[in-house]
Parts: C-alpha cells; sequence; structure tokens
C-alpha cells in the first residue's frame, strides 16, 4: 500500500518565478542542514528547470550565492546518462557549467555519477561514494537534506521510468536501469532512498506536463506506469514548484491564492 502524504504545491505564474521558488529553498535547505548538522547534503536533478536555479544560485547580484553555505554543503546527483562528463546530454556537465564553476564549492564536496563508465560499474562506484561520505554502516541508507526531482511527460521521474527494473530494486541506493524506449542505460537513485530524504521537491513547469500531472496526483495508483507516484516520503511531506501551465488541471486553492494542498492516502 502506497504511504499517505500531503503534497504542497506553489504555483508560480511563470517559469522564472519557478526558478527564484527553487533556488529558495535550496538555499534554505542548505542553511537549516549546516546550521543543524554541521553539513548539508543535497541531490540535484537535471533539466531546463534547474539550469535556470543554478544560474540564480551563482548569480552575485542575486541573494542566494551569499545564503548558501558551500563550504559545508556536499553535492549530489540524483540520476545521469550513461555519457562522459563533456557530453552534451551530461546533467554533470550542465551543472559545471552553470554552477559548480562559478562558485566557491571545493571539488571534494563534488559527488558526481560517472556516466562514462559500464553503467553497473558507475553505479556500484557511486553506491560507495554516498556510503564513504556519509559514513553509512551494513545496511543504512542515506537521508538527504534535500532531494530535488523534475517529472517527465510520461510520468517518470529521477531515471525511474515506466515498466523499467530500477521500479523493483528496494535494496540498492543506486542502480543502473536500462530504458528500452530510449535504448540506453541510466544511473540513478533508488525511490527507496528518495523517499527516505528530509525534503524532497518536484519542479515542473508547462503544458505539457498538465495532464500528467493531474494523473499523478489524482489518479488511479499505478506507479510502474507513473513512476513520480512512487515518490512518497517517510517524512509525510511532498513539496510541488509548479508554474500555473503545469498546475492548469489541479484543483485551485481554496483562497485563490498560490499554494493549494492534496492529501494522498
Amino acid at each position: 500500500m502506497p504511504r499517505p502524504v500531503t503534497v504542497t504545491y506553489r504555483i508560480s505564474p511563470a517559469p522564472a518565478a519557478v526558478a527564484q521558488a527553487a533556488a529558495q529553498l535550496f538555499a534554505d535547505a542548505a542553511k537549516t542542514a549546516a546550521e543543524t548538522r554541521g553539513r548539508a547534503r543535497i541531490a540535484i536533478s537535471g533539466g531546463t528547470t534547474p539550469k535556470a536555479m543554478f544560474a540564480l544560485l551563482a548569480d552575485p547580484a542575486q541573494p542566494f550565492l551569499k545564503q548558501v553555505p558551500w563550504d559545508k554543503l556536499d553535492l549530489y546527483w540524483v540520476d545521469e546518462r550513461c555519457v562522459p562528463p563533456t557530453d552534451a546530454d551530461s546533467n554533470y556537465r550542465m551543472t559545471n557549467e552553470v554552477l559548480l564553476s562559478k562558485v566557491p564549492l571545493a571539488p571534494e564536496r563534488i559527488h558526481r555519477m560517472e556516466g562514462e563508465l559500464d553503467p553497473a560499474v558507475a553505479a556500484a562506484r557511486y553506491e560507495s561514494t554516498i556510503r564513504n561520505s556519509f559514513r553509512l554502516e551494513g545496511a543504512e541508507t542515506p537521508t538527504f537534506d534535500l532531494i530535488l526531482l523534475g517529472m517527465g511527460d510520461d510520468g517518470h521521474t529521477a531515471s525511474l521510468f515506466p515498466h523499467t527494473e530500477a521500479l523493483n530494486d528496494l535494496t540498492d541506493i543506486v542502480t543502473a536501469n536500462h530504458v528500452p524506449e530510449k535504448d540506453t542505460w541510466r544511473i540513478t537513485l533508488t525511490w527507496p532512498v528518495i523517499n527516505q530524504g528530509r525534503e524532497v521537491a518536484f519542479l515542473i513547469e508547462g503544458a505539457a506536463k498538465a495532464q500528467v500531472l493531474h494523473d499523478v496526483l489524482l489518479g488511479p495508483y499505478q506507479p510502474e506506469t507513473y513512476p513520480s507516484q512512487i515518490i512518497r516520503p517517510a517524512s509525510g511531506h511532498l513539496t510541488l514548484l509548479l508554474d500555473s501551465a503545469a498546475a492548469s488541471k489541479l484543483p485551485v486553492p481554496e483562497d485563490s491564492g498560490t499554494t493549494g494542498t492534496l492529501e494522498l492516502k
């Protein structure tokens, strides 16, 4: 049975405002974790919305550059394509160009997935990286302070695609996932690890996502078809940062404001 969760969705008028909200969420989570636990561990995704958020985080004209405790931040990836870090499709390359090359984050605190390796080897090495940096023992799983996700037009998230083997992986931290529809391999955090995050948020934009977002939140529970449905954090809370186009098929907040809630049973 799926875990009950409260979904809070924050609606912005345009993608630029979603990026602003995401940058503030990133900065706040990093600051809170550093102050509370002495270290902030954040896992990020690729895509258009994170790219705009990264640009804001690195912009000296924005407040976020000074708000983020870069000296106490460890940065991880939710997933990666199986390509070299110099490839145009690499999530790492995009992040490095837009964010990492412009902020004072030490190289040893940047934990990239090695997409250039054999997928199984890359997944095993990244799991080892996580275990070592979190100092996990035995069957312990990591608890990230913030995990930022996207959602595809098919309802996938991370590299958890519909009807793929990774949806059945309940034991690993990281897994290699073959995606037949794209004839490619991906490396991804497994969904039980994502659900362990202290704060988990989706960044979703565009009218093309409106119907699938409606089906994920309000339709029957079919995680094999809509893997995003399987993201139900143990904290009991899930955040969605949306633009008005993506949110167009969701219930209008009762106060006609910009924040709505849904209870998923």
